[in-house]
């Protein structure tokens, strides 16, 4: 007896201990208060045996039976719920159910004075068991198995999973070897294994991160982040997709491109990888819905054609119609001055073609966005919309997309220069050239006009200035008169500015 004190005490010892430690380390999820039931279940049952020891009566015996079969009645179906919540099962929720087995069990074992459907003999020297403690027997062994084949099966992290199976297994087999006369001695051995389960769970808990409120919570954020989240073993298979992934791209394969159209939504995917001294051990796919970015984009794109339209074109147009009108004062002349004429005609024809081109770098903008994929497509979308001048578009170096940060301002400054040039200088030649090299990019946009002799910086080349400055470019800007106008950009890489 003094024996059997010893292993119920220490059982009850390593069990509270173990079950204080997980209310002090572990934090109020669904996954942390169903793995302290069956920690309180078990303790139950240690108090049960202890209980039983030193009951006299008949009455005293019952209750100590009694307050056993309830910490067994919830052990077995929560530790089932426990490894479904811990395993991840997609189809745990069913498992919600298994407290109804906990109740009816319950409610079989507190009725049995009545319909002794649990005990066909219960006195102080004697106990017999009738069909329902069997039939539950069976569904708490069922339960059990279940949970330990669930965990290795579907097994997260092996180390925990293997320590977890330990304490439920070892406890497990000693007491199906004792209760079925396999190891017959006179003391209860359960009792002493189950202060070995606390401590594998110690171990579990302490030494493995089980409950730790830092991978908890942190796994509970990535499930619900609104950015896809895929993570790719090193042979190439998919070891998780968070919620996102599931919802938006299930059974879809992952583009190996910047960005992609799916299923009427623009996602953005970004790789990037996982090292463990020195060597890869995870492939990391991150994927953003960008729908509204492009939407947005779209409708500023849409404002910055009006209010350009309104400020350049509708300027252009009204001063061709205000010509037009005085070509046709002058023609209704009894003498007209052809000279004159000839001199608005010229200018009128300047002012179409400079009103061509703007409205083609304008449409071209709106309507096509592929050519924003890189600095020397977008340079060269604004070469193409050229017609009536001859554009030479010479490139230097390797256009890796190290400048792709800049290839929105490149395009907008470029456009820029050349309108001006087409506008105002009189060109029939523009050279342009763009020079990648690891520390700048510089780009010269040169043509063959008139020049003038003073370069005053008004809304155009303010523009210039400002959108080359903002990446901590530097901009030149120089004419001679007769011999042309030339714009010189410089902007430094991303590792080479801070801003």
């Amino acid at each position: 007896m003094i024996l059997s004190l010893i292993l119920l005490f220490t059982g009850l010892a390593g069990m509270s201990f173990s079950f204080v430690w997980i209310i002090r380390k572990g934090n109020n999820n669904r996954l942390t208060r169903l793995f302290g039931v069956c920690q309180l279940s078990i303790i139950l049952w240690l108090i049960s045996q202890l209980l039983i020891i030193f009951s006299v009566t008949i009455q005293q015996k019952r209750i100590s039976y009694t307050i056993g079969n309830f910490g067994i009645s919830f052990f077995a179906p929560f530790w089932l719920m426990f490894s479904a919540e811990y395993t991840e099962l997609p189809s745990r929720k069913f498992f919600r159910i298994m407290p109804v087995v906990s109740l009816s069990s319950v409610i079989l074992v507190t009725t049995d004075n009545v319909f002794h459907l649990y005990y066909s003999v219960f006195e102080t020297d004697k106990i017999e068991y009738a069909f329902g403690f069997y039939i539950y027997q069976a569904i708490y062994y069922i339960c059990i198995v279940s949970a330990m084949i669930l965990m290795f099966v579907r097994k997260k992290r092996i180390t925990q999973v293997g320590l977890l199976i330990l304490s439920t297994a070892i406890p497990l087999a000693v007491n199906t070897l004792t209760v079925t006369k396999v190891i017959n001695v006179r003391i209860e051995l359960t009792p002493l294994f189950f202060a070995f389960s606390s401590i594998m769970i110690l171990i579990a808990i302490s030494r493995y991160g089980l409950l730790d409120i830092n991978s908890i919570a942190m796994k509970d954020v990535i499930d619900n982040l609104d950015t896809g989240v895929i993570i790719y073993t090193p042979d190439g298979r998919i070891s998780y997709k968070n919620n996102f992934i599931n919802e938006n791209l299930s059974g879809t394969d992952f583009p190996d491109v910047p960005e992609v159209l799916i299923n009427g939504k623009y996602l953005s995917f970004r790789h990037s990888h996982c090292d463990n001294n020195g060597k890869r051990v995870a492939e990391i796919v991150t994927v953003n819905d960008v729908t509204e970015y492009h939407r947005l984009s779209i409708e500023k794109e849409r404002s910055r054609i009006a209010q350009e339209i309104h400020d350049s074109a509708g300027h252009t147009f009204t001063m061709i119609n205000s010509i037009s009108r005085i070509l046709e004062a002058e023609i209704r002349k009894p003498k007209p001055d052809k000279d004159s004429m000839l001199e608005y005609i010229h200018e009128l024809d300047g002012l179409s073609r400079s009103g061509i081109t703007q409205l083609r770098c304008s449409i071209n903008n709106l309507r096509d966005e592929n050519f924003m994929t890189s600095v020397t497509q977008a340079v060269k979308t604004v070469a193409d919309a050229l017609r009536e001048i001859d554009v030479d578009l010479c490139i230097q170096g390797e256009d890796n997309g190290k400048y792709d940060f800049c290839i929105r301002e490149v395009y907008e400054n470029t456009r820029e220069a050349v309108t001006n040039s087409v506008r105002y200088s009189g060109a029939e030649r523009i050279d342009i050239i763009i020079k990648f090299s690891p520390e700048y990019l510089e780009l010269y946009i040169l043509d063959n006009g008139r020049g003038c002799e003073c370069i005053l910086e008004h809304g155009g080349l303010s523009g210039i200035r400002k959108r080359t400055e903002k990446f901590g470019g530097n901009v030149k800007f120089s004419s001679v008169y007769g011999e042309g106008f030339s714009v010189i950009m410089k902007i430094p890489s991303r590792s080479d500015f801070v801003s």
